[in-house]
């Protein structure tokens, strides 16, 4: 009789580049150095008004001005579009920027990646953007970027794409993707999330957890993001509801917390893909005034009901199905469901947050029953091929019609 242990198999799998990762309370005071590292000409990208209002900012430029690092500056309103990008490039290519610093949520991270990656070539972001671009291909090089995330939801401090939009009828959104385009240095420092008001923690929040669930269940799912992305659910088990409910002693361990997860969500989805409701996303957001986070925060409960119901009616041996039931032992703390009662229990408790959050529904931005089916036609793009399984028109509509 053996007595060697067998050891499960493991399936060849590749982990894709990341930044360097600072995290901690307290970190932003280290950005003035960290930029110097990399030159003394930067070009700073924020928001319109979050960050730009505390008193980190004003910190900051003191420490620029006492090392004689000069600055140019990008301000972000709402998500970016490439004509945004096209236009900062333009401005600011002849400036000499050694080191591009985006400090603010995912559009603000996603709009420096963009300019990072044009400053140097001089084409227009259209020439790269995927599917409705010109389909050239993207060199580089790229401006070194230091990404500082003030909201936790995107993890685009950690994704090597920049997602930009144009809104409207005939509206897209899409992704400039490259290696190249990978932070240099990803700074996460909690403290910052203390601005973010209870409306954008609730979104942001939820964006991070479906972040990490469809990483997990995703089919490419390998051992190092099922590993990443448990841990970041467990982190945003202990942290998301005392950064919500703003509780002033636990607070500090909740934002920590959150920014964790946000930060492993952007890992585990440039390693893993996403799913259905990220697939929804990309034209509920092109079409209609909805901010991602409330997009994917309103979907997530039914999204994974339908997954989870198709999957024991057409794949029960899908290994999708027992990762969803631990997920719901997680969530509920009822440790001693077997996986049908967990699952169900995960679509339950994510239903009870949909209603304690109070996230909008679809039809608050305007869309209606007759918009179901051409946002069921735009939402198989990327995010969708890495779903659990493929959806019907009839489930994907269905999905649709429960958060109109």
């Amino acid at each position: 009789m053996s007595l060697v242990s067998e050891t499960p198999t493991l399936s060849p799998f590749q982990v894709a580049a990341l930044p360097e990762i600072q995290f901690g309370q307290g970190q932003i005071r280290q950005l003035p150095q960290i930029i110097q590292q990399r030159g003394q000409h930067a070009l700073i990208v924020t928001g319109q008004n979050a960050f730009i209002s505390t008193s980190s900012w004003s910190v900051l430029k003191t420490g620029l001005g006492a090392l004689g690092i000069t600055w140019d500056w990008v301000q972000v309103d709402g998500e970016p579009s490439p004509q945004l990008v096209d236009a900062s490039v333009a401005q600011h290519r002849q400036s000499g920027i050694d080191v591009v610093v985006g400090i603010g949520g995912g559009s603000v991270l996603d709009a420096a990646k963009a300019i990072a990656g044009l400053l140097r070539t001089g084409t227009s972001v259209m020439d790269h953007l995927e599917g409705v671009g010109n389909n050239l291909p993207y060199t580089g090089p790229s401006v070194p970027l230091i990404a500082v995330p003030t909201t936790a939801g995107t993890g685009s401090e950690a994704t090597r794409n920049a997602v930009l939009s144009v809104q409207g009828d005939a509206g897209f959104k899409k992704s400039f993707r490259d290696n190249q385009l990978v932070a240099r240095v990803a700074l996460v420092d909690p403290d910052l999330l203390a601005s973010c008001p209870r409306s954008q923690i609730a979104a942001n929040g939820m964006d991070a957890l479906t972040q990490l669930l469809e990483s997990y269940v995703s089919t490419r799912a390998n051992p190092v993001t099922d590993a990443l992305a448990w841990s970041g659910m467990e982190a945003f088990k202990a942290g998301f509801w005392a950064a919500w409910e703003g509780d002033h002693t636990n607070a500090s361990s909740g934002y920590t917390q959150l920014a964790y997860a946000s930060l492993m969500s952007g890992v585990t989805l440039a390693q893993a893909g996403l799913g259905s409701v990220h697939g929804f996303a990309s034209p509920l957001g092109a079409f209609f005034p909805m901010p991602h986070g409330v997009v994917c925060g309103t979907l997530l409960a039914e999204a994974t009901a339908t997954n989870i119901h198709a999957l024991r009616a057409r794949n029960p041996d899908s290994t999708a199905l027992p990762k969803y039931a631990r997920v719901g032992r997680l969530m509920t703390g009822q440790s001693t469901l077997n996986d049908a009662e967990a699952g169900e229990a995960l679509i339950e408790c994510l239903r009870a947050w949909v209603r304690e959050l109070d996230l909008p529904r679809l039809g608050a931005y305007g869309m209606t029953g007759e918009d179901i089916p051409r946002v069921c036609a735009g939402a198989r793009g990327s995010s969708m091929k890495t779903n659990p399984l493929e959806l019907t028109d009839d489930e994907l509509a269905g999905v649709l019609a429960c958060r109109l």
